[in-house]
């Protein structure tokens, strides 16, 4: 059976003169005696100026004496430690040689490329060495300088990844890689916190922007805003992910950004990462960009409405802040609540896309068509024009609210479990064109850029949107 004992022992002190007191002499006994303070005994315990202060002396005849000094408060004394276990003639502690660095400059250094750490915190016994910072021990890291400053760290497994504004980096946490003669690394134990950095393969950072940062399982994600674009670093390295398809929107839209913020998240509801690009609001305050992309599709699969302060998922709940206002994402009643509600607003549903069947010849697109649900209209129908004809205005559209049929309905009409419509050209001839015949309905042109749309306030529950098509004659 162990057992702890607690020792309690007094050391002596001395008091030591710092300004303007004359030495203590005693008035009682040998004048000469050398006089060593036991306690001092403050008159008052708030210690005003000019207070006169007691002392306790011991005299080498062994008698103990009392003296009183007036002195210009507590400031112009310094206690020392004297006499280790208060024994008599023991060894007795003085000031010895102090080192000491005189600086130049003396202003604060800020060191953005340096790591720094302390002692260790340990819960379980109650060991906490979090403001111990022993300057004996390695406890700095200096990553390389010109990448720039750290902006972001994170531990994974044994592993620290450092993403500075222009390179990202991995240090070895209570160990240290050996390498041989082939260039072969063998991890070794050693008694260091951070380790060897390496760096990955490619010129991308974090920029100014730690909010991108995302993790889901070993794929990180991230963006570098000076060079416009979205990266992620797995197994496999970086990988530059805003190349897929979206390479010429991110590299606007990222520039664009200029003082506002970018702010990631993984959304674990749906295993996409969430990224919003937000230009300064003191400029354009609705000026956003809100998207998510998928892993599964291998790219940007979803363009949002709304604008979060931050995302977080928890439990395959994915949430996000507006206003200070937390919300939860895809919390809805699939039969009686709204989709697409942001924040407190109900958005609709759109869906934008191109026919562009036979290229390169001129087209006369008769109808639209779409399987799935009811309740999509078609919003818009934006066709180029043959600008062999001097025209007034640079694009011919329609909408449904123009089409026309025999019963006057512009809407949608079932047939066969697909719905179909007119498309007549509500636009302004051009200038010496005779329209005849077949052409005197539909839209004229290469391409057709449509925009499907579901008003959410009004159609409850999902709607699904299966396949969209059109009917088209050559043009004469």
């Amino acid at each position: 059976m162990s057992a702890t004992l607690e020792l309690k022992y007094f050391n002596t002190f001395w008091l030591k003169r710092m300004t303007g007191i004359t030495e203590a002499t005693s008035t009682i006994g040998d004048p000469n005696a050398k006089l060593y303070p036991i306690k001092p005994t403050f008159n008052n315990p708030n210690l005003p100026e000019n207070l006169p202060l007691t002392f306790t002396f011991l005299a080498k005849d062994n008698v103990i004496y009392t003296h009183t000094i007036v002195a210009n408060g507590i400031k112009d004394w310094m206690i020392e430690e004297s006499r280790i276990r208060g024994g008599y003639n023991n060894t007795s502690v003085d000031l010895g040689v102090k080192a000491y660095l005189v600086e130049e400059d003396a202003s604060q250094i800020h060191r953005s490329s340096g790591l720094i750490h302390s002692g260790i915190f340990n819960s379980r016994t109650g060991i906490n060495q979090t403001n111990q910072f022993s300057v004996a021990e390695e406890i700095t890291r200096t990553i390389d300088p010109v990448n720039g400053s750290i902006q972001k760290l994170y531990a994974e497994d044994t592993n620290l990844i450092i993403f500075q504004e222009e390179k990202v980096s991995k240090s070895l946490i209570d160990k240290d890689a050996i390498y041989s003669a082939e260039g072969n690394a063998s991890v070794t134990s050693r008694n260091l916190v951070i380790g060897q950095n390496v760096a990955f393969a490619g010129e991308y950072g974090i920029s100014t922007d730690p909010e991108s940062f995302a993790v889901n399982g070993y794929r990180k994600y991230f963006t570098d805003r000076e060079q416009n674009v979205v990266c992620r670093l797995s197994m496999d390295g970086i990988t530059v992910i805003s190349n897929y398809g979206m390479a010429d929107f991110f590299r606007d839209k990222l520039s664009s950004v200029d003082n506002g913020l970018i702010i990631g998240g993984w959304d674990s509801h749906n295993k996409q990462y969430v990224i919003s690009m937000q230009e300064n609001a003191a400029v354009r305050e609705s000026s956003f960009y809100t998207l998510a992309f998928d892993e599964s599709s291998k790219g940007w699969v979803s363009l949002f409405s709304y604008k979060p302060e931050q995302m977080i998922s928890l439990n395959n709940n994915f949430y996000s802040t507006n206003k200070g206002k937390l919300y939860q994402h895809y919390k809805l009643n699939p039969t009686s609540e709204a989709r697409s509600t942001w924040y407190g607003i109900v958005y609709p549903s759109k869906v934008t896309f191109v026919f562009n069947g036979a290229p390169s010849m001129v087209k006369n697109f008769q109808t639209i068509n779409y399987e799935g649900d009811t309740g999509w209209n078609m919003q818009s129908f934006i066709t180029d024009v043959d600008t062999s004809f001097p025209i007034t205005t640079p694009l011919s559209s329609t909408t449904l609210l123009s089409m026309q049929e025999a019963l006057m309905q512009n809407t949608f009409k079932v047939k066969e479990n697909k719905y179909y419509a007119n498309l007549v050209n509500n636009s302004p001839s051009a200038f010496g064109e005779v329209v005849w015949g077949a052409s005197s309905s539909g839209l004229k042109g290469f391409f057709g850029e449509v925009t499907m749309l579901v008003n959410n306030s009004n159609e409850l529950g999902s709607k699904e949107l299966f396949a969209v098509s059109t009917g088209f004659v050559q043009s004469s």
